[in-house]
């Protein structure tokens, strides 16, 4: 059987709207199959943002982005982070920190998803999560905010994530509906990456180290994959 082929790629917002919009389609298609209508992080305004980048696991030759996607947004003025959005009602406190934390260069991880057409193939929250992380010293960011989902959670800890229990009920909150947790999470060092799984940090490190190359990886039921990264953001 032939490798199946991915294409991975980051660019910025506007550089590629047409994109954009699939990337939007795909992740509402994904949230409406969960029962969600509503979700910060789906909404378009970032388009036109110079401080968000996307992140795309697509396959060659095919338009739609069938595996998913994630952003890297940075703080800016006139773009508050998802996150912000998404918890302030419940709690204030993240603008706070927000800003504590923006003079060093922040930003969030978000708008993740990947498709259950691909889900068997392991390219959704891990990999997406590395390459996030991995972009992020690019984009000359020291921290990193997400919002994870319960299935996430203990990914994005073994990535580096510390749940952020100065927020909420220790870091929880009911959203994106009162049946659903969010965890808020923050990566405290993108550059050492100290509070990373050994195995990630190295993945995550290659992926920096290396942002154009051709991998073989294989996915959990040993699928053979060809993944060919491009991940310079150009702001290099």
């Amino acid at each position: 059987m032939d490798d199946i082929k991915f294409d991975i790629r980051v660019f910025r917002a506007p550089d590629d709207i047409d994109t954009c919009i699939k990337y939007v389609e795909g992740h509402m298609d994904v949230l409406r199959s969960f029962g969600i209508t509503m979700i910060t992080s789906a909404n378009t305004e970032w388009f036109k943002d110079e401080n968000t980048f996307v992140i795309t696991i697509q396959q060659p030759g095919n338009e739609k982005i069938i595996s998913g996607g994630a952003r890297v947004q940075l703080v800016s003025k006139n773009y508050p982070l998802p996150i912000e959005k998404a918890l302030s009602k419940f709690d204030p406190n993240i603008h706070h920190l927000v800003n504590k934390l923006s003079s060093n260069g922040t930003g969030e991880l978000c708008g993740l998803w990947n498709s259950r057409e691909v889900a068997g193939l392991g390219l959704g929250a891990r990999y997406l999560g590395w390459i996030g992380i991995a972009i992020s010293t690019q984009l000359n960011l020291n921290t990193l905010f997400a919002l994870c989902a319960p299935a996430t959670v203990r990914s994005c800890i073994k990535m580096g994530f510390l749940i952020e229990t100065s927020l909420g009920n220790n870091g929880t909150f009911y959203y994106p509906k009162e049946d659903l947790i969010a965890t808020a999470a923050l990566v405290n060092d993108v550059v050492t990456l100290s509070t990373a799984g050994i195995e990630e940090r190295n993945k995550i490190m290659d992926m920096r180290n290396n942002p154009i190359q051709n991998k073989i990886e294989f996915g959990p039921r040993g699928q053979k994959m060809e993944l060919r990264y491009n991940l310079k953001t150009k702001t290099l």
